[in-house]
Order: C-alpha cells, then sequence, then structure tokens
C-alpha cells in the first residue's frame, strides 16, 4: 500500500490561535500583496527544520529543495535548534509570521497542535492510515492527527562482538531481562565493563530509560506501579552489581557512547543514528533490539521529526504545501529521508521494505522502530514533559542511592498529579 494524497478540493477555515492573533503567511517572491493568492502557486514557500547542521550545500538542503522544485517553487529553509524552533513557531503564529512547511521534534508537535497553530492533516486532504500507528500517534490530539513522522529513529543495544565473544555470551540468546542480566554477569566475571547507558537527569535520561519503563509494562500515568518500580531497580542493581559505571548517573548519549567507543564495554543502550559510527569502531560490533522483561521487543521511545503546515490565513497556499509534504512522505520520499539522515526509519510498511532491500542488515532497527512509542503517545500530549521530569528525577534518586526505588518513584507520581493536575 503506498501513502497517498488525496487530489480533492478541501475547504479551509482560519483557526483562531490561544497564542495570539491569526498565524499570518509567509513571504513571497512577487505581487502586490506578499500573502496574496496570485502568489500561489509559484513564488517563495517558506521552510523551517531543526537541523542548522545541514547547511546550505548539504544533502538534506538539495532535498528539501527538490521538493520545491517538484511543486513549482522556491524554498526557503531556516533552521533553528530543536527548542528555538518551537519557542519561534509560537511567536510566528502570534505575529501572523508562521512558515509554510515546518519540521518539529514529534514530543512537541501536540503543543504546537493545542494551540490551533497548525493545520491538521485531514484539512490538507491527507489519509493518514498507512502510516505505522505507534509512529503517528506522536502527533495524534483528541484523534486527529497534526502531522507525519518523515522517520523514526529510536533505540537499541549495540555490543563489541570481541568483549562477548571472550565471556562466551551469544547476544542472539538475549531475548529478556533475565538472559540480559546473565549476560552481564558473565562479561563481568570475564573482566570487562558489562554495559553503559544514559542515565542523565534530562530529557535524554527518560528517553533511555523508557524502553526499560515500558518494557516491564509501565504506564506513564502511575509512575509508582510495581511495574515502573521494577524498571528502576534494573537500572540500580546494574550499578550496585558494578555492571554498569557510575558514570551512567550522568552520562548523555554521546558521553555512554565514547565510553562505550573505548573498547572496554560489552553493550551500550544508543540510538540508530551511531550506525556509521559502530561501523567505523576499531573492533567488531552489532546490535540487538532491547529486550521486555518477559520477552520480545520492549518498546522504544521514537525520536524524529514530524512535517506540519501551520496555519495560513491565506488558505490558497495549502495546495502548494501539499504538494511539498506530499514528496517528502512518498515511499520514495522516505528512503531518500533515511539515506540522508543515517538511517532514519521509513514510517510506513512500504517505505521499510524499500528501506530493507537497500540495508538489509539493519533489519534490527526497522524491528526496534515498528515495535517503538511515541513520548507523547495514549494522548498525554502537553502532560509527558511535566510527567517525564519527574521520571528522570525519580530515577537518578534512585541510581545515586538518595531514595530508594519505591520511595523516588511514589514521589514522582505525587509530583507529576500535582503538576498536570490529573
Amino acid at each position: 500500500m503506498n501513502f497517498t494524497h488525496k487530489r480533492t478540493t478541501v475547504a479551509f477555515a482560519t483557526a483562531a490561535i490561544a497564542v495570539g492573533a491569526l498565524a499570518g503567511c509567509s513571504t513571497s517572491d512577487g505581487g502586490e500583496n506578499a500573502s496574496g493568492s496570485a502568489d500561489a502557486p509559484g513564488g517563495t514557500y517558506t521552510w523551517w527544520d531543526p537541523y542548522p547542521q545541514h547547511t546550505e550545500g548539504s544533502d538534506w538542503q538539495n532535498r528539501v529543495q527538490a521538493c520545491g522544485d517538484e511543486a513549482g517553487v522556491t524554498i526557503e529553509r531556516t533552521a533553528y535548534d530543536t527548542t528555538a524552533l518551537t519557542n519561534q513557531l509560537l511567536l510566528s503564529a502570534q505575529e501572523g509570521t508562521s512558515p509554510d512547511v515546518v519540521l518539529l521534534d514529534n514530543p512537541a508537535v501536540s503543543t504546537l497542535a493545542e494551540t490551533g497553530a497548525i493545520t491538521s492533516m485531514d484539512e490538507l486532504g491527507f489519509d493518514t492510515s498507512n502510516i505505522d500507528e505507534n509512529l503517528l500517534a506522536a502527533g495524534v490530539v483528541d484523534g486527529t492527527a497534526y502531522g507525519i513522522p518523515i522517520g523514526a529513529n529510536t533505540l537499541a543495544l549495540y555490543y563489541n562482538a570481541e568483549i562477548l565473544d571472550a565471556a562466551g555470551v551469544d547476544p542472539s540468546t538475549i531475548t529478556d531481562w533475565d538472559s540480559l542480566n546473565a549476560a552481564l554477569e558473565a562479561i563481568d566475571a570475564a573482566g570487562s565493563r558489562a554495559i553503559t547507558f544514559a542515565g542523565i537527569g534530562t530529557e535524554e535520561g527518560s528517553f533511555q530509560f523508557l524502553p526499560w519503563f515500558w518494557g516491564a509494562g509501565a504506564d506513564l500515568t502511575e509512575l509508582n506501579s510495581p511495574e515502573a518500580v521494577e524498571a528502576v531497580q534494573l537500572w540500580v542493581d546494574w550499578l550496585d552489581n558494578g555492571w554498569a559505571p557510575q558514570s551512567a548517573i550522568q552520562n548523555s548519549q554521546n558521553t555512554a557512547w565514547e565510553e562505550f567507543l573505548d573498547g572496554q564495554t560489552g553493550f551500550v543502550e544508543n540510538g540508530t543514528w551511531q550506525v556509521n559510527s559502530a561501523a567505523e569502531a576499531g573492533f567488531e560490533t552489532g546490535y540487538i533490539t532491547l529486550p521486555a522483561k518477559d520477552g520480545g521487543a520492549a518498546p522504544a521511545p521514537t525520536g524524529g521529526e514530524f512535517v506540519m503546515a501551520p496555519v495560513q490565513s491565506d488558505t490558497a497556499r495549502y495546495d502548494v504545501t501539499s504538494q511539498i509534504v506530499e514528496c517528502m512522505t512518498t515511499p520514495e520520499g522516505f528512503v531518500e529521508t533515511a539515506n540522508t539522515f543515517a538511517y532514519y526509519i521509513p514510517p510506513t510498511a512500504d517505505g521499510q521494505e524499500a528501506f530493507l532491500e537497500e540495508h538489509p542488515e539493519l533489519s534490527v532497527w526497522v524491528d526496534a522502530v515498528r515495535a517503538a512509542k511515541g513520548r507523547t503517545s495514549d494522548n498525554l500530549g502537553t502532560d509527558y514533559p511535566l510527567i517525564s521530569e519527574q521520571l528522570w528525577t525519580a530515577v537518578q534518586a534512585a541510581m545515586s542511592g538518595a531514595m530508594s526505588a519505591q520511595d523516588a518513584m511514589d514521589a514522582a507520581q505525587d509530583a507529576a498529579v500535582a503538576a498536570t493536575g490529573e
């Protein structure tokens, strides 16, 4: 099945925006009125994304402009870091200067959607039924999709094959927590560091902890459930047993990866974005899916951006905007983005199959994305960041020994209820 754009005429209503005035339209090349329908199609369409590292002349810049060329327009691209982009979008909605197209980190989609600043995919005429439901969910608010994931990255366990061989560990036998713990114990007994991860007290820490949390069967609305406490205790035990270094408490994902690259660690939890780095390591590497407590793949959180269309007062612009979005979201477009961005996994079955034809060695990552879960899924929306802060705070307290896992998660649940009012 292909992702399809409905070629039907859609009537658009200008949405009232809770954070300010109506969103205006973007600058264009010609015509007496920069927002006049005389400029659509044609002229300049503005595009914002969170990739300042991809500068003029980069593969990504060329990819974006190719979609403009296909639609018969010039794309004026501006890149911000992730936090600045969200803030700038809220401001632009107030000032009437919203871009035509934006790529936004998936946890922030619900924040923008709830302000009324984003046009729904239904309004743009897109059928999102072929998008993997677990990936689309991060952009769904009250049953309505406000964007399309251009791909997804997620987490798995990389391993040092030489260390595992020396410890007599076969990575294919690691299918649940018991078999993982047995492997870690064997690696430690053989004289190597068993595992490292990013336990830092920021969103990165929550991102890395969630596969164990969800893999235990826990839910973000009940942080102190027995399953949630068991997940925290798993990390605490790794530290207490000496299987993970104390540095894991403060590690970011980058520093955890650097620890792994020193060649002294059996496993590291990290993401799709390290595939190329792993291939260039001074030792043989591999990867396995993160195991759930009782077996199978744990739901890891999804990273990656959604392509969206901010509300415009000139609704005539939406036709070209839809063409640009469609260019990014065909099966071929998903694969092209995947190759441009070091293995973003396409969010559709067709795209994944096409991707695997080019990269059969990355099937573990496709499986991981298929099992993954958006952080704002379960209709958490803007409550997610409030809950996540309490989660990482509790995990930090337990790992440092300041509180027991149970006490830390009890305090987290109380604080999360107070913060969200639920």
